[in-house]
């Protein structure tokens, strides 16, 4: 698809997902990984509308990014985020293509508040966000929590997608591939799913 394709979305809501280099936010942690899709929940479609690698200079990394989670547990390795645009250009990329528009993700408080909100993307303001499909999952898997005064914890991506989902829809194949497309698919699905049975208000 060409970088310009991306930009003739559908209007509807916008699932973004991240990975990182870890979990403290930025600008410790870095986006390395960024997957954005189109959702139309009253058709129950979506669209694939964006993925990048984040590029930066790697060799400037400490070994808590050289090292990170993502590089290990998915096929993102450290020469492909050396060899991708580099993020500037990506954060253009994103501001074109949510501007003004309905954006969510599974898990706000880590992509936007974490990430996106932060420097260096500072995007606070650029969207509208919509209902945290996370926490809106949560009511629905009801897994126990151990927390006191916390009736139900967070379900993972991957719980979420296996419990709310019927079938495959977005062809994973039995196996989460941790990388950011993937992911914002997954999470679309849960979305649609929740919305059809009464259980997402955006």
């Amino acid at each position: 698809m060409k970088i310009e394709d991306y930009f003739n979305a559908p209007h509807g809501i916008f699932v973004i997902d991240t990975e990182t280099t870890g979990l403290d936010g930025g600008p410790r942690d870095l986006v390395v990984d960024i997957g954005v899709c189109s959702v139309d929940l009253s058709r129950g479609t979506v669209k694939d509308v964006y993925s990048s690698v984040v590029g930066y200079d790697v060799t400037e990394w400490e070994d808590h990014r050289t090292k990170a989670w993502i590089f290990g547990n998915s096929d993102l390795t450290l020469d492909m985020v050396a060899a991708a645009r580099p993020l500037a250009h990506v954060r253009e990329d994103i501001v074109r293509l949510l501007k003004e528009r309905m954006v969510t993700s599974y898990n706000v408080p880590f992509d936007m508040d974490k990430f996106l909100f932060r420097e260096p993307w500072q995007l606070r303001g650029i969207f509208e966000v919509c209902t945290d499909i996370m926490k809106a999952a949560t009511n629905v898997c009801k897994l126990p929590s151990e927390m006191y005064g916390v009736r139900y914890k967070f379900p993972k991506l991957d719980n979420a997608y296996r419990m709310i989902t019927k079938g495959d829809p977005a062809d994973i194949r039995g196996a989460q591939a941790h990388r950011a497309l993937s992911d914002a698919r997954m999470a679309s699905y849960i979305m649609i799913e929740m919305y059809k049975n009464g259980d997402y208000h955006p």
